[in-house]
């Protein structure tokens, strides 16, 4: 076993910006400081209600009319999972999929023992890989999300020949941030600078986009400049638009691939995009 002396200088005092909403970040914070960086969380991203939960329930409520329920992230099946209980749960011929890996261990949390899950990747396109989701012609799918969510994943299993509805559960809203005191934490934005921000964590692509709409120009060049640890490559390819010259990618959402990409940084420094 690694001595705890050793695990605590695995991340050196990285200065760890966590944008995940406040209610997630939590265990990631807490392990960064475990492995010796410094935790600082910066929610991007508020999750709130639905701005009417009728529609939401109305689909809940008849389940049993379904052949799948795809979960597109953890918030959906924390938010919609106690109005499915109430309901007297999953009818037992009703087919659970999950985005990544992340959703479906949340399942597992709310006693959903089997869902159809990406091996690798975390993206509707994985998801729609698997052989349960190619032959859909004339099924019942429902899609449990947040408002305003991607339509890849509807399209294309209306295009294969379901029947697809939506069950909103949430909604995304950007935080109020004092951008002033982040500003003053972040200074020369190299890693070696202990007491700088050093690397910001970047879980959804709404957090990137809050992130930057809330700084003014001078914020927006210190972002381009400080690396970015990302889940996804729709969520780097985002950050390369905006210009970001220090996009890394964490094979998927968990907090052990963050860690591993955070791991990474510290003994190998990524050269800037040209």
């Amino acid at each position: 076993m690694t001595p705890a002396s050793e695990v605590r200088r695995c991340l050196h005092g990285l200065r760890v910006l966590v944008t995940r909403p406040e209610h997630q970040a939590g265990p990631l914070c807490q392990r960064i400081e475990q492995h010796g960086g410094v935790a600082i969380c910066c929610p991007t991203l508020v999750i709130a209600e639905p701005r009417d939960w009728a529609p939401a329930r109305a689909v809940l409520g008849r389940l049993a009319d379904y052949h799948l329920a795809i979960f597109t992230s953890a918030n959906a099946v924390d938010r919609a999972l106690p109005l499915i209980q109430e309901r007297g749960g999953f009818p037992a011929q009703l087919d659970i999929a999950a985005v990544g890996q992340a959703t479906a261990r949340t399942l597992e949390r709310h006693g959903v023992a089997h869902c159809w899950r990406p091996a690798q990747g975390f993206t509707s396109e994985a998801l729609l890989a698997l052989p349960r989701l190619r032959q859909v012609n004339g099924q019942n799918i429902v899609i449990i999300r947040g408002e305003g969510g991607r339509e890849y994943l509807a399209d294309t299993l209306t295009a294969r020949g379901a029947h697809v509805d939506r069950a909103e559960v949430y909604r995304r809203e950007p935080p109020t941030m004092d951008t002033q005191s982040l500003m003053h934490s972040w200074a020369h934005n190299e890693i070696s600078e202990i007491g700088e921000i050093s690397v910001i964590v970047i879980t959804s692509t709404e957090s990137l986009r809050n992130l930057f709409d809330m700084l003014k120009v001078v914020g927006q060049n210190k972002l381009r400049d400080t690396p970015l640890v990302m889940v996804s490559a729709r969520i780097r390819q985002i950050a390369v638009e905006y210009g970001c010259r220090y996009p890394l990618l964490a094979r998927e959402a968990s907090d052990e691939a963050i860690l591993a990409a955070l791991f990474g940084l510290t003994t190998n420094p990524p050269p800037p995009l040209r």
